[in-house]
């Protein structure tokens, strides 16, 4: 990857520029102020991905025979990189070109990137150990070999992290990946680069190819040494890139794993004997923090009508405190989202709400893409519960709320489990041990991540590994050891001590 920094933003001289120079220029912009170039990139065209790809076959031999404690040494040494001399560098990058808030930044891009190289190190441990039983005369070993290929890793713009985690990933376990990044975070990735480089990860191991995402996706989906995607992103385009695998079947050396984490609906249930400062507090931040744009965001909320007169009140008097602006102003709890595409999709579900029937706007809706792609928090009241905004994805700052009559809270959990294609995350508020219990049952399917009393985002690895089903994706787990396991093609072998050296058994002796 090569990218070109202006000249005030540091000098190209001290800026490794590594991989391919095509003429063919991207942007990186901050979305809180679009009129500023952070940075140009050169976006990979066909010869760069086949080159890419050749590239990374022909490092896979070396890369899959190095011991495993030494490919561990270097994520271990790119982790302490990262939350050393790079922590800044990686935090200011998210913040610039993905207008995350200096909070959201340091636990995405340092902290959890961070934990995801280092446990994985642990479940790589872990795996490796995993070893059959041995009956006597014989010895068991199971060898964990790499996938034969290389890895395609896809990933979004809202995360550090995941950006950072789905190439490495595989990696660790001897595979080598071609990653395409989204193209508003080039900017972070190229850093990423640059600590995986400095900790001594050698070249070709991980490639990465910022340019058009079809090309990019045609190209390497239609290669016969594709073994695996790791994708997060939309369901759609999981779906189409899971439609071409299908497609390509009988061209590939093997069958490709496809890992996929999607899309989401996320809902905050809270039962009438809800903490009502603890609920206000989840679905402000679990709404709106880092813009509402995180596949874990609450999406949608299902509030008790005997509660909603002192939540609805707790709520307005909240978002009116909410600061937005640029995360270089520390005092913001709210940036932009990251583009005009974002804003105009994000705008138009507002929109909608202003005259829709069943749809009643009850704060925010103010938005102004000037200077930045700023949304002001906006949560629209919708009395069925099966209606366009308690159904779609929207991805930005806009809460759909529905208002159930408590003496109907089974309809509610119904409608909770039912209406929405996604599978995601989700969250009980209820201070009834009973009815947590009863309500963790009947949304037992709804959500891969549960939380009770507290908001639907924020989990950490190896604590709450990550993933949803349905339409949000394949659940693999990020985050535990689960994903790992998808990176591995077992080869069980036995060895005879004391072989056989005739072909008769003992009871073929008998008259």
């Amino acid at each position: 990857m090569a990218i070109r920094h202006k000249p005030e933003l540091g000098s190209p001289e001290k800026r490794p520029v590594t991989g391919y120079v095509t003429g063919e220029f991207g942007e990186c912009r901050p979305p809180h102020q679009h009129s500023h170039r952070l940075a140009r990139f050169h976006k990979a065209g066909v010869k760069e991905i086949q080159a890419a790809i050749d590239t990374s076959l022909a490092a896979r031999a070396d890369w899959c025979a190095m011991p495993w404690e030494a490919r561990a040494a270097i994520f271990l040494k790119a982790a302490d990189l990262l939350t050393g001399p790079y922590r800044d560098e990686i935090n200011a990058a998210t913040m610039l070109a993905q207008s995350k808030t200096v909070y959201q930044a340091e636990i995405d891009s340092a902290c959890e990137l961070a934990d995801f190289w280092r446990y994985n190190v642990h479940f790589m441990e872990q795996i490796y150990r995993e070893q059959p039983q041995s009956a006597r005369g014989t010895w068991n070993t199971m060898d964990h070999r790499p996938l034969e290929g290389f890895v395609y890793a896809i990933t979004p713009f809202n995360f550090t992290a995941i950006a950072g985690n789905l190439p490495t990933a595989p990696a660790m376990l001897g595979n080598v990946a071609i990653w395409k990044p989204a193209e508003s975070a080039v900017y972070s990735a190229e850093v990423i680069v640059r600590i995986l480089m400095a900790a001594g990860l050698p070249p070709g191991v991980i490639t990465c190819v910022p340019g058009d995402a079809r090309a990019i996706s045609e190209q390497a989906l239609a290669h016969p040494d594709l073994a695996g995607i790791h994708f997060t992103g939309s369901t759609g385009v999981f779906q189409t890139l899971w439609r071409l695998v299908g497609e390509n079947i009988d061209r590939y050396r093997s069958y490709p794993r496809l890992v996929g984490e999607t899309g989401g609906k996320d809902f905050v249930f809270a039962h009438p004997s809800a903490d009502i400062d603890a609920l206000v507090v989840a679905l402000v931040r679990g709404a709106f923090e880092y813009q509402g744009q995180k596949c874990s965001a609450a999406s949608r909320a299902f509030i008790p009508a005997s509660l909603w007169p002192h939540v609805g009140e707790r709520l307005e008097a909240q978002l009116a405190e909410i600061r937005m602006g640029s995360p270089l102003d520390f005092r913001n709890f709210m940036a932009a989202v990251i583009d005009a595409k974002a804003y105009e999709k994000i705008t138009s579900y507002i929109e909608f709400s202003r005259h829709a029937p069943q749809h009643e706007l009850l704060f925010g809706g103010d938005a102004s893409d000037e200077e930045g792609y700023f949304i002001r928090p906006t949560v629209v009241a919708v009395t069925d519960p099966r209606a366009k905004l308690m159904c779609e994805e929207i991805f930005g700052p806009v809460l759909a709320l529905h208002r159930y009559p408590d003496t109907h809270l089974d309809a509610a959990l119904d409608a909770c489990d039912t209406a929405s294609p996604y599978a995601l995350t989700g969250a009980i508020f209820c201070r009834d041990r009973a009815e947590i219990v009863r309500m963790s049952e009947r949304l037992r399917f709804a959500a891969g991540n549960l939380y009770i009393n507290d908001k639907p985002t924020g989990a950490v690895v190896s604590q709450q590994p990550f993933g949803g089903a349905r339409a949000s994706g394949t659940n693999d787990k990020a985050g535990s050891i689960l994903n790992l396991l998808r990176w591995v093609s077992p080869r069980a072998i036995k060895e005879n001590f004391i072989p056989p050296k005739d072909f008769r058994y003992p009871h073929m002796g008998e008259e």
